[in-house]
Parts: C-alpha cells; sequence; structure tokens
C-alpha cells in the first residue's frame, strides 16, 4: 500500500482519525531511539495520524517511559502537533474526588502537549463509581479545552448505553468509540446484536488486540505478556495457528496481514490499533489494507469463519 490512509470519523466528533492507529504500550521502552523516530515519521508520511500513548504504570510498580520517549520521538521527527491526534488512557482505579483531571494533566505533561484529542477510559472492575460522575467530569474537561473526544476500552454494551442516555439527559457529549478486543479469534461482542444496536447510535470501533498478543502471527512460544483470555480459548487459538497461517499463504499475505486485514471489515470500524517495532513490521501491517480491496470483505470474513474460537464461548453483552 503506498497511498495514504483514509481517514474516517471518531463516532459523530468531527475528528478523523487514520484507517490505522499506532500504540506504543511498552514498545518505545525496548526500541533504539533513532529507529523509533524513523518509523513515526515513516507512520505519518504514510497516513498514520492517531497514536495511542498512555501512561502504563502504577503506583508500587517499575517505572516506565514510553509515553516520555514519544514526546521526545515527536520532537526529533519534527513532527507538527496538527499533524497528528493524541489518544490517551484514563484509568478508573484512580478517579476520586478531583476526578480524571490530576492523571489527565500528568499524562500531557509528561507527552508534552496541552491537550489530549482522544481519551480512553480503562476497564470498569470498579462497583463504587456513578457512571453520572465520569460522564459530567469529562464534559468539564472538555469545556476546559483539555481533551476533544472520549471513549471507552471494553465495557458491556449495557454499560455503554447507559453512559449514552446519561450524557442526552445532561446535554453534553456522551462516548465516541469502543476500543475493543477484535480479530478472527475474538468476534462476539463487537459482531453480537448489543453492540449493533450502539453502532446504530453513532458509537464507532477502535479494534485493539487484533492477533492475540502476537499469537495470530505465529509467536507462540509463550514468552511475550499477552492481554487477559476472556473465554479462556487461548489453547483453542493457539492451535488455530498452523490453519490459520495456511490461509493467509493461500492468499500471498503473512498472518499478521490477514489478521489485521479481517478487522477492516467491520462496518463500524473507524481505526484498528496495532503496535509495530520496526519501520519494515509497520510497512507490512500497513499493507493489509490491500487485501480488504483485493480480496474483498465479504470473501475475507468466510475464508476466517473457522478460526472464530469465542462463538458460543463468550457472552456477546459481556466485557
Amino acid at each position: 500500500m503506498t497511498t495514504t490512509l483514509p481517514l474516517r470519523e471518531i463516532g459523530r466528533s468531527g475528528i478523523r482519525s487514520s484507517l490505522f492507529s499506532l500504540g506504543s504500550w511498552h514498545t518505545y521502552d525496548r526500541m533504539d531511539f533513532a529507529d523509533a523516530v524513523g518509523m513515526l515519521r515513516e507512520a505519518v508520511d504514510r497516513g498514520v495520524n492517531l497514536f495511542d500513548v498512555g501512561v502504563y504504570s502504577a503506583p508500587g510498580s517499575p517505572p516506565v517511559f514510553t509515553d516520555v520517549i514519544f514526546a521526545g520521538m515527536v520532537r526529533a521527527a519534527g513532527l507538527r502537533r496538527d499533524e497528528w491526534l493524541l489518544s490517551s488512557k484514563l484509568w478508573l482505579e484512580a478517579f476520586g474526588a478531583d476526578g480524571f483531571r490530576p492523571q489527565l494533566e500528568n499524562a500531557l505533561m509528561r507527552v508534552g502537549v496541552e491537550h489530549a484529542d482522544l481519551v480512553i477510559l480503562g476497564d470498569l472492575r470498579r462497583d463504587d463509581l456513578e457512571l453520572r460522575d465520569l460522564v459530567l467530569d469529562l464534559a468539564q474537561l472538555t469545556d476546559a479545552g483539555l481533551i476533544r473526544a472520549w471513549g471507552v476500552n471494553n465495557w458491556s454494551a449495557t454499560s455503554i448505553q447507559t453512559l449514552i442516555d446519561i450524557a442526552a439527559a445532561e446535554g453534553v457529549a456522551g462516548p465516541r468509540i469502543a476500543q475493543l478486543k477484535y480479530s478472527v479469534s475474538r468476534r462476539s461482542i463487537p459482531d453480537g446484536e448489543p453492540f449493533a444496536r450502539l453502532w446504530e447510535q453513532g458509537l464507532t470501533l477502535q479494534a485493539s488486540d487484533c492477533l492475540e498478543g502476537g499469537v495470530l502471527a505465529g509467536k507462540v512460544d509463550g514468552g511475550r505478556q499477552i492481554g487477559r483470555d476472556p473465554g479462556d480459548i487461548r489453547a483453542r487459538i493457539i492451535a488455530d495457528v498452523p490453519a490459520f497461517t495456511e490461509v493467509a499463504s493461500s492468499l500471498g499475505v503473512t498472518p499478521a496481514q490477514l489478521g489485521i486485514g479481517f478487522t477492516l471489515t467491520h462496518p463500524a470500524l473507524t481505526t484498528t490499533l496495532f503496535g509495530a517495532s520496526s519501520v519494515e513490521q509497520l510497512r507490512a501491517n500497513l499493507d493489509a489494507a490491500d487485501l480488504v480491496e483485493r480480496v474483498g470483505a465479504a470473501e475475507l470474513r468466510r475464508l476466517v469463519e473457522p478460526f472464530w474460537a469465542d462463538r458460543g464461548v463468550v457472552d456477546p453483552e459481556g466485557p
């Protein structure tokens, strides 16, 4: 793929994101700085404009600096602030009397910017929160110019609908996007009827973890840190890797390109989030968009149907 990536709106926010977004997590901590700068410059030149840069540390944990390194990468690559969008994470565990503002200001300070274009609320694990408090706090941050839009990560359809209803009643902006695990193996929630009702209301999808932490790309040695495993289906996914690789080979692409390309077939998708640790990996991932145009969305979904591992196992209403 050599053309600039298409842009799609984040919900009904008016903010247009590139079809692919680049995540950091701890990636940049492990890269040579010059290589990371070159990769960032190439990403922007190819049309990537959304960068997920969270503060992935907690009190008592070892310090991490991926977001701080990203700030240096932006300067070294000579990027203007209007060339890229910042997506930051806000953690509900740290939501207190002062709301989200203290952690947001810390995150912005570490990246060296004055606002986040998008913030994503982390997993809803607390049962002592009033969702109305979250909605109103985010409205205040929007009014203060600190954020432009917000969404949620792996929340249930019911909880998201509650946020939408509260926002409508209060006359403020609600969630614009849901960051969900979405892959050939984990489809039940984004493809299920509960979320279909949300997509109809204008919520859009950011696909994440589309390669199961590298497993679907063939990295099954167990040496990588991988996210949680809803439905306890990871063993099934690993067992499917050889057959999945054969399908990719028959199409003339890598397993990673097939896995990424599949996510682009979801009708509500705004952007697919992935990480890359080299320019070569970035280029290969971006080229996955060509696969959908060449094969067609319907045919691509038919070919990967056998690898839908959480069908009938994970409740589409669940988180």
